[in-house]
């Protein structure tokens, strides 16, 4: 079960029917703002399809705690807006409730057999580590000069990992799907 104290992520898919785009990207614009005004709300990110692929749109929202995810989850609030965005959706929708770094590596919508290799994922996360690092380390060098080094680091280091964890590995997975995953659509057609 999950340790109710420590941050949540849940990842939602959306298939949409197609035509219905601009109209489900007014949806969105209606239920972040509630979505928001939950408490322990941490934030979204919204992956969009690239043009002429899947019509998928993977949600990701971030909680302090998975009381308060689940409350959101739960609500009758969101529930009627599942039910605006019903004929604009192919099939229900698909939550995954992730609560580490799990999410680095996890395809929303097709839990994987197995993680993808080793190697990859050392190679994909040492490269996002050092460019995030090197980026983040010297946009925070001047800002963070007058601190003792140590808090420094800490305070860089945490948002390298913040960053990593909400922003760039998430995009990056479902980028590089294709290499991390090299047979995912014979196990999509599996699922089916």
């Amino acid at each position: 079960m999950f340790n109710s104290e420590h941050h949540v992520t849940a990842v939602i898919a959306h298939l949409i029917k197609p035509g219905r785009e601009a109209g489900y990207e007014e949806w969105m614009k209606g239920i972040i703002p509630v979505a928001k005004s939950f408490p322990g709300h941490l934030g979204v990110n919204i992956l969009r399809p690239q043009p002429k692929t899947h019509p998928e749109y993977i949600i990701v929202l971030h909680f302090d705690r998975h009381e308060n995810l689940q409350n959101w989850l739960d609500s009758d609030v969101r529930r009627e807006w599942i039910e605006r965005a019903k004929p604009m959706i192919q099939s229900p929708e698909e939550v995954q409730v992730l609560t580490g770094l799990e999410t680095w590596f996890e395809l929303p919508r097709y839990p994987q057999p197995r993680p993808p290799k080793r190697y990859k994922m050392a190679l994909l996360t040492w490269l996002a580590v050092f460019a995030t690092l090197t980026v983040v380390g010297n946009l925070l060098r001047p800002l963070l000069a007058s601190l003792p080094p140590v808090l420094a680091q800490i305070i860089t280091i945490g948002i390298v990992v913040w960053i990593l964890t909400y922003v760039l590995m998430p995009r990056l997975t479902q980028l590089l799907r294709k290499w991390l995953y090299p047979n995912l659509a014979d196990y999509k057609a599996r699922l089916k």
